[in-house]
């Protein structure tokens, strides 16, 4: 019986490893994608959005060239993105980070929410909050 426990032990160290090893390549697709886009490669979505790509943020459309499209003539294409935490967990990659535009200075905290599958991004959400005066966040947003 020992045996079989260490082997029972053994192998979910295994499993684990290998969802780490997910979690740890899909993040570091997220990432670069993220840099990319926000160097101003819009086209570095083609390939990271899956072609069924569903997005649940109201307003914005699915699909990739639909939402490629929409993305385009959004501010955050035009934004400022600075990266704060990524926090990446078998297919779901988080990053919080901070979008400021040349109309909005104190800008607006961004949480996305990836799901990925073979490589590419299948789901997305997001959470934004306006950045508040100094004085109301006396600890800070990030």
């Amino acid at each position: 019986m020992p045996c079989n426990r260490q082997g029972r032990a053994a192998a979910a160290t295994v499993a684990s490893m290998s969802e780490n090893s997910k979690a740890a390549r899909n993040k570091q697709l997220v990432l670069h994608g993220f840099n990319q886009f926000a160097a101003g490669n819009i086209d570095v979505l083609r390939t990271l959005l899956h072609e069924d790509f569903i997005e649940h943020s109201p307003g914005n459309p699915s699909g990739r060239e639909a939402f490629i499209a929409f993305i385009a003539e959004a501010p955050v294409a035009r934004a400022r993105l600075a990266l704060k935490r990524v926090i990446a967990d078998d297919e779901y990659v988080v990053m919080h980070y901070h979008m400021v535009t040349d109309d909005d200075p104190r800008g607006v905290a961004v949480v996305d929410i990836c799901r990925m599958i073979d490589g590419q991004i299948v789901e997305h959400w997001d959470v934004l909050q306006p950045v508040p005066e100094a004085a109301q966040v006396p600890r800070g947003m990030f």
